[in-house]
């Protein structure tokens, strides 16, 4: 990326739109001009949380599409509020082209569908790829969602209700702050009588915050940059015009799949946003099934672990092994 190229007009004019975080009333689009550059920046930034989510499903081999049995068959793909279509193709990219049947995008700006079309038809010659028309009654296989709650007027929240009860699977990406994380967890809550939570959650029943005690604090995770990002000026020169920490990638989400019944309880614990370090100890909020509760770590107790959850930025979930109420060991679950 040469930063010297891009349309910072445009990009200045859409982050204010961002950072203020409230519905919009128009399409903010005024072109393709403003998607190439969006989607060679702010887009692909979104792209790397969406890299560090779908990393963790593949790791726990889930699949869209996937019955009990564990056979899979094409589904359709709905990138509802597409924008670019950056979160489409990054879902698409990860499990295989060859295993959806069409790629869906819908968005209030023609221009933007357009867009999201043209790329996907770039990336997947071999994949249908079509603009959507909802006739209100047809099924949807996986509806994909990306950093859409905050610009959601009321009618077009109830719009997405009912796609995502007619919905198979859901994955769902939003930017990892307080306010979007509370509404993120409140729309788990409503969805989980009906749909199975497949992640982030280690349990499946209500959500450990939302006792009065936890309401300071929020499901949220930090996903990796790419490897040699602070290496390539062109980032770099980017994050600095921008006044972007390109390293700092917080986002909350939420995949759910039509629910299964008789689950067992699940013992795994969750880390939940960033790990505090001390002298000789470390201290992080962990979500288990009994609830949301803050746990330390001496590193005599275990040096490696105390490492890993030190520097990772990405924690898978984990099974616990405690003494006095506190953290001895832990093996990835």
């Amino acid at each position: 990326m040469d930063p010297a190229q891009l349309d910072w007009p445009a990009l200045d004019r859409l982050r204010e739109i961002f950072l203020r975080g409230t519905a919009v009333a128009e399409p903010y689009w005024r072109g393709p001009a403003d998607l190439a550059a969006y989607d060679a920046t702010f887009g692909e930034r979104i792209g790397w949380k969406w890299d560090a989510a779908l990393a963790e499903l593949r790791r726990r081999d889930w699949w869209p599409g996937r019955s009990a049995g564990g056979d899979s068959q094409k589904i359709t793909i709905l990138d509802w509020g597409c924008g670019s279509g950056i979160a489409g193709r990054r879902v698409v990219a990860a499990f295989g082209a060859e295993n959806f049947s069409v790629l869906r995008v819908w968005d209030r700006s023609p221009a933007a569908c357009h867009f999201a079309i043209t790329r996907a038809r770039g990336m997947f010659p071999d994949l249908p790829v079509e603009q959507f028309l909802d006739d209100g009654t047809s099924p949807i296989g996986l509806l994909v969602l990306s950093h859409v709650l905050n610009e959601l007027a009321p009618s077009a929240r109830a719009e997405l209700l009912a796609l995502i009860a007619r919905a198979d699977a859901v994955l769902w990406v939003e930017p990892g702050t307080h306010a979007v994380s509370r509404e993120l967890i409140a729309l788990r809550e409503t969805l989980r009588e009906k749909f199975s939570v497949v992640a982030p959650c280690p349990h499946r029943g209500a959500c450990g915050l939302l006792t009065p005690d936890n309401a300071r604090h929020w499901c949220h995770f930090f996903a990796p940059p790419p490897l040699g990002l602070q290496a390539d000026s062109g980032w770099v020169k980017f994050g600095q015009r921008a006044g972007i920490d390109l390293r700092s990638l917080p986002y909350a989400w939420l995949v759910l799949e039509r629910a299964a019944t008789g689950l067992p309880a699940s013992d795994r614990a969750r880390v939940l946003g960033r790990v505090e370090s001390f002298k000789g100890y470390i201290r992080l909020l962990a979500c288990e099934a009994d609830g949301v509760a803050t746990l330390e770590l001496q590193k005599r107790a275990d040096p490696a672990l105390y490492r890993r959850l030190g520097a990772d930025t990405a924690h898978p979930p984990y099974r616990w092994r405690r003494e006095a109420g506190r953290i001895v060991g832990a093996t990835e679950a």
